[in-house]
């Protein structure tokens, strides 16, 4: 079984606490958007979870968490792009950002982390030019801390 967590919000950053407390209890309960009345509960049980999938802009969080998770199988989409407060005004500092990226890779292997580029978007101010450099500058500092790059422009 996969469990995917990043589907609707961001777990790490926003409930690391509320998932770790799932994993503790060897369940969670999720509610089917489309039909509100229908509950479903999926056991948390390394026996029975091939992998957990997470999807987030800001791991740290889970860094406290990572224990509960040693026996399960893990894959970490980490969302890293370079633009300013004018578009990510909530997201940690893409220094610090690069820094938890590093921290995660050595906690779950560089085969478990992957590297998102993405949303990317062309603007007076994010210009082809600016998105090759950044991108440049950002896989040079993860070179080695994952194999997997993901890039997806914005369509509007």
């Amino acid at each position: 079984m996969i469990i995917n967590t990043g589907q609707r919000t961001d777990i790490p950053a926003f409930y690391s606490r509320w998932f770790s407390n799932r994993i503790k209890e060897g369940y969670v309960c999720v509610r089917n958007p489309y039909n509100p009345s229908q509950v479903s509960r999926y056991r948390l049980d390394p026996s029975l979870v091939d992998v957990i999938g997470f999807c987030t802009k800001n791991p740290a969080p889970m860094f406290l968490y990572m224990d509960l998770l040693k026996d399960f199988g893990q894959y970490w989409f980490v969302s890293l792009t370079p633009y300013g407060r004018d578009i990510e005004p909530n997201v940690p500092d893409k220094h610090r950002l690069i820094e938890d990226f590093k921290t995660l890779s050595g906690l779950v292997g560089p085969n478990a982390v992957g590297w998102r580029y993405d949303p990317i978007f062309l603007s007076d101010k994010y210009t082809l030019g600016f998105h090759l450099h950044a991108f440049r500058q950002i896989a040079e500092s993860l070179k080695g801390y994952t194999k997997t790059v993901v890039i997806s422009f914005i369509d509007l």
